[in-house]
């Protein structure tokens, strides 16, 4: 009886033992969970810039310094409208306009359901409206943004088949909106004509708008003076030469303060004596030829005329430094600098000492040096600053900027030229904000690398795996002698 009396007093012990356990466990689980609730409601209120982290490859979800100047400088408030259906709303431009509101208080945005609103954004564009497309607005300046300007896709023809590529510039199309729709006036830029200069590659023409960077053309057979309003003179793929005239209001320009960009490489018709006299009054000579480089880890395609230089340190190239993108040189002049001027001189590019340049220029019919060839090294770019503060940044290739060229750079060619064009107009804040990849970029690498890779890749890594195997066999048959 005492026996049986004792084993329910244990067993009443263990029944309430497991009911203060289970109601503990109950609690602490409403506690942690209240936590996490708390958590989650603290955790949604914060910025997304303290909350959600871009580990994607190209920074997809990730804004630029660039950006965040134009952002922090601004004294007006912006409201940037997304033209979007309800549920529609793209993920990646959702965050990257999240991104806009948290760095500025005088950025809002607002959405527009076009079902609700159905004529809104015909106040701000003529065009069809698609869905995730952006209006801008400063005051009684506006941006329309449609789809295809966030979301771009290229075609490359260079194949028997067409390819594409896709790319997502958001950033670059809003920061830029922003930039326009808070500015009074936008530089001026003139590009000289009557010289037989081509046409601006598309990429190039699109960033210079892109820049709010007012394009506009000049003859200076006509005129007496380069307008007062000119932010800076471009230069580009001229065929001719240009006048003494001409030469002469183009100096006066410089020595009074003015910029000039020149984009010139070797012509049919020979060299340009005249313009190249520009460079001349600064100690830097234009060699007749185009250059060809001897060292194969600065050249590209196999081919010794589509240099690889190196980059120097400068405001123009150091974004590119620091991001490890090279531009593709192509057709280009050899230039030397004495250094015997008053001016800052800063050689942006060069090639190796085993360059040289083909006195044959665009008629060569061997990269083999000859008699006649002038030896490297060569500056293929240089930046001058006149003691008067004028400048002159000069790209001794017409044909880097070519779409093609500039495309399999992973966009190096046009960035450079941008980044020239933007320190000359004093806009270094909007030097130009890369679209990103949706796919790939290009491998940009020199052709003795290439051949490096392909003979570890072929010839060393197979060799040392048939290596590590023969060993593993020959040390198991050891073992099982032994244990014979």
């Amino acid at each position: 009886m005492k026996s049986l009396f004792s084993s329910h007093k244990t067993t009443a012990l263990q029944h309430r033992n497991a009911m203060a356990g289970g109601s503990y466990s109950l609690i602490l689980t409403a506690v942690v969970l209240a936590i996490l609730v708390v958590v989650n409601v603290l955790a949604a209120a914060l910025p997304t810039s303290l909350t959600k982290f871009d580990i994607s490859a190209t920074k997809l979800y990730s804004v630029t310094s660039n950006t965040k100047a134009v952002v922090h400088a601004l004294t007006d408030d912006v409201t940037i409208y997304w033209i979007v259906q309800a549920d529609e709303e793209d993920d990646i431009l959702s965050n990257l306009l999240s991104k806009y509101e948290s760095l500025s208080d005088h950025i809002t945005v607002e959405k527009r359901n076009p079902d609700v609103y159905p004529t809104f954004a015909e106040q701000y564009t003529d065009e069809t409206v698609e869905n995730n497309s952006l209006v801008v607005v400063c005051g009684d300046r506006s941006r329309y943004i449609p789809l295809s300007d966030i979301y771009l896709t290229e075609t490359d023809y260079s194949s028997y088949y067409p390819s594409y590529s896709y790319s997502f510039d958001g950033e670059g199309a809003i920061t830029s909106a922003i930039d326009y729709v808070t500015r009074e006036e936008l530089p001026q830029v003139y590009q000289l004509e009557g010289h037989g200069e081509q046409e601006l590659p598309v990429t190039f023409a699109d960033q210079i708008e892109k820049n709010n960077l007012e394009l506009q053309t000049l003859s200076l057979l006509n005129v007496d003076e380069i307008p007062e309003d000119a932010a800076c003179i471009l230069l580009y793929a001229p065929e001719s030469d240009i006048s003494e005239e001409e030469r002469a209001l183009l100096s006066d320009y410089i020595a009074s303060g003015g910029k000039v960009l020149v984009i010139s490489g070797p012509t049919e018709e020979g060299n340009l004596t005249t313009l190249h006299g520009l460079l001349a009054d600064y100690g830097v000579t234009v060699h007749d030829g185009m250059v060809v480089e001897g060292d194969r880890a600065h050249y590209y395609f196999q081919s010794p005329w589509a240099l690889m230089p190196d980059l120097n340190s400068s405001a123009i190239t150091d974004s590119l430094i620091e991001e490890r993108y090279y531009p593709i040189f192509t057709l280009a002049q050899g230039l030397t600098v004495d250094g015997t001027t008053d001016a800052t001189l800063t050689e942006l590019l060069t090639t190796s000492e085993e360059a040289f340049s083909k006195a044959d220029g665009l008629n060569i019919t061997t990269y083999e040096k000859e008699d006649g060839d002038t030896d490297g090294p060569f500056a293929l770019a240089v930046s001058i600053e006149d003691v008067s503060g004028g400048q002159l940044v000069w790209f001794a290739s017409s044909t880097f900027l070519v779409d093609a060229y500039n495309a399999y750079s992973s966009g190096a060619n046009v960035n450079l030229a941008m980044n020239a064009l933007s320190s000359l107009v004093g806009e270094t804040e909007a030097m130009a904000i890369r679209s990103k990849s949706l796919d790939y970029n290009y491998l940009t690498i020199s052709e003795s690398t290439s051949s490096l890779l392909k003979t570890v890749m072929i010839g060393v890594f197979p060799l040392v795996y048939l290596g590590i195997g023969i060993g593993i066999v020959v040390r198991r048959r050891k073992r099982q002698h032994a244990a014979v």
